[in-house]
């Protein structure tokens, strides 16, 4: 493996940028790679992103359009959506160095193949070192260099402890795992559950209502990621629980603001981009596979395939028979 002194950050929206802040802080070589070469110029003259408006860039930071000269680097970060990684892997595949860490920084399953994250990068690239890099961590935050702890997940503890060294700061704290399915499972189920709570607080149903679908949810990410093989302290840890807690409570979660919408009666403005909407009905389709109950996440679906209201999904909820907790 390469020194990791330079770190690539592909994808230049809030994340990505956020990224590359944080991995500048610890003084390495950063590049961040915009697809548009127009937007890469204005980004590298502003310093600033027009996604994360008031944050500067951190010194040091390149703004590259070439995806084949920033591909040399000692480690890649995919930061795109996740219905986007395939995409931007296979633009990227030509240019790989054999056996460089590719971590990836999106959030969902892809619809279609169901495959996890990492299941896509070894498919497009199947000579990277695949991670997974997340976590409860905003983008502005983790911007402008407050306090954030993530969870950075790779099948070799090795590298996984050497890529935490290599982007950790004092603000930017990874704890690293080899729970590599544990990671993506929390990601991609928190998302879909977020939604639920942002239309809880849309409809104004109350902190309590809001605490009680949490927790409910949790129960259910827990049965799905204990059936698909992640260790439970994953899912109770930064990248599942803690992830839960930060989208479910907040409206600088995309997901969380998309369900408020909904809870108003309102359409969503397609400027939100929410990777549950994209999750959702994989996450029931591979949830009724295993016979794994998640009626908060199966409602959330219904919501979105237009099979039911709003109205009548949350009396679906509260109409439940009666059950011990579990």
């Amino acid at each position: 493996m390469a020194s990791l002194d330079t770190i690539m950050i592909i994808g230049a929206g809030a994340w990505g940028t956020a990224l590359a802040n944080a991995a500048a802080r610890t003084g390495r070589s950063v590049t961040l790679y915009a697809q548009d070469a127009k937007a890469a110029d204005i980004l590298a003259q502003t310093r600033e992103s027009p996604r994360l408006p008031g944050v500067q860039l951190e010194t040091g930071i390149q703004v590259s359009a070439d995806l084949a000269a920033s591909a040399k680097a000692g480690a890649i970060l995919l930061v795109v959506p996740a219905q986007n990684l395939r995409a931007a892997a296979g633009a990227l595949a030509p240019h790989l160095v054999k056996g460089t860490p590719v971590i990836v920084c999106a959030k969902g399953i892809e619809r279609g193949t169901r495959k996890f994250m990492t299941q896509v990068v070894t498919e497009m690239l199947p000579d990277a070192a695949p991670a997974i890099l997340s976590g409860p961590s905003f983008a502005h935050d983790v911007a402008r260099g407050l306090p954030t702890a993530v969870t950075l997940a790779a099948h070799d503890e090795a590298l996984a402890v050497k890529l935490v060294h290599a982007l950790g700061s004092a603000t930017f704290r990874p704890y690293h795992s080899t729970d590599v399915r544990g990671v993506e499972i929390g990601g991609a189920a928190k998302n879909v559950l977020a939604i639920a709570a942002g239309i809880v607080a849309g409809k104004k149903l109350g902190a309590s209502a809001l605490a009680a679908l949490t927790t409910r949810g949790f129960a259910e990410l827990t049965r799905f990621g204990l059936a698909f093989g992640a260790k439970a302290e994953t899912l109770a840890g930064l990248s599942g629980l803690g992830d839960l807690i930060l989208t479910c409570s907040s409206p600088q979660s995309r997901n969380f603001s998309f369900g408020a919408a909904l809870g108003r009666g309102e359409k969503p403005p397609r400027e939100i981009l929410s990777e549950g909407e994209a999750t959702a009905p994989v996450l029931i389709q591979m949830a009724e596979e295993k016979n794994i109950d998640m009626p908060v996440a199966k409602a959330v679906a219904a919501v979105l395939a237009n099979a039911v209201t709003v109205n009548e999904a949350m009396d679906m909820l509260l109409t439940r028979p009666f059950r011990a907790e579990g």
